[in-house]
């Protein structure tokens, strides 16, 4: 049990201070076996069940690229990867279809490096869903134009993620997550997500959020962010107007924003955007191209 604790706190200081570019030596052997690579096919048929069917992704360390796909399967593409315990596993029941990369067999903390191989490419079916994805420390390429998404819902630790929506999503969006730690992350045309409500949580990192796309309805934003450099674009004729709280923060507006106290506004016509950002510290740019 001792030796059980001792794992799990080492481990929390890895993640934890990994995040901010800090290193450490730990009192034991950490390498993990690398072999050949491998590459599985992965297909994922469409499932009998209800919609909106609930896709869980659970994704460690590595890339993971994910695109609208036109085949007939729910899920397609392909894993890569030289540890044989990355070997990504599926389950299917009633509600649900869930995609995981294989749990490690801890005699040690694994050492993430770049003789270590993991790489997943898969596309999803435009198909009634609610999308689950949640993933450590690693790099994300998302185009989720034209899907069906009906709640999305993103938690990741220090990432470097690209997310896009190239077109419409097919259905109205109830909610958007997205939860990071000290991460880079850009999210672009975010109004083709007609999502009604956006949740946006933070620590120290970069973050743009680009919201051009194809306005259908009010939405609401919400940000919580730490230590960061936060960009948010409108674009032009998009109405909106934006709550700042946090009184360490800078604001930097250009275009058409107005400034009265700590609200901004922008004039326009149609559906309208509506932010309350809480940021602890740090830069926030107001674009409106």
């Amino acid at each position: 049990m001792k030796n059980y604790l001792r794992l799990i706190v080492l481990l929390g200081l890895v993640f934890s201070v990994s995040g901010c570019g800090i290193g450490i030596e730990l009192p034991f052997k950490t390498e993990q076996k690398t072999g050949p690579m491998v590459t599985d096919l992965v297909q994922i048929p469409v499932p009998d069940a209800p919609t909106p069917l609930d896709l869980n992704l659970a994704f460690g360390a590595g890339k993971l690229t994910l695109l609208p796909n036109s085949g007939p399967d729910l899920v397609s593409g392909t894993a890569s990867y030289n540890v044989a315990d990355f070997k990504p596993e599926i389950t299917v029941d009633d509600y649900s279809v869930s995609l995981q990369q294989g749990n490690l067999k801890l005699d040690a903390v694994p050492t993430i490096d770049e003789t270590i191989k993991n790489e997943w490419s898969l596309a999803i079916k435009n198909y009634p869903i609610d999308l689950d994805i949640k993933a450590g420390g690693y790099s994300g390429d998302f185009e989720f134009g034209g899907l069906a998404i009906q709640n999305l819902h993103i938690a990741d630790g220090a990432a470097n993620v690209k997310l896009k929506f190239s077109t419409p999503n097919t259905v109205a969006m109830n909610a958007f997550r997205y939860e990071t730690g000290a991460s880079n992350i850009s999210l672009e045309k975010l109004a083709n997500a007609n999502f009604q409500t956006m949740i946006f949580q933070s620590g120290a990192g970069n973050y743009n959020l680009d919201f051009s796309g194809l306005m259908q309805r009010d939405a609401s934003i919400f940000i919580e962010t730490g230590l960061s450099r936060l960009v948010i674009s409108v674009p032009d004729g998009v109405p909106a107007e934006l709550n700042l709280e946090g009184p360490l923060s800078k604001v930097i507006a250009s275009g058409d924003w107005q400034q009265t106290g700590d609200k901004y506004i922008l004039e326009g016509q149609g559906p309208r955007l509506i932010f309350t950002i809480e940021i602890k510290a740090g830069t926030v740019t107001l674009q409106n191209p």
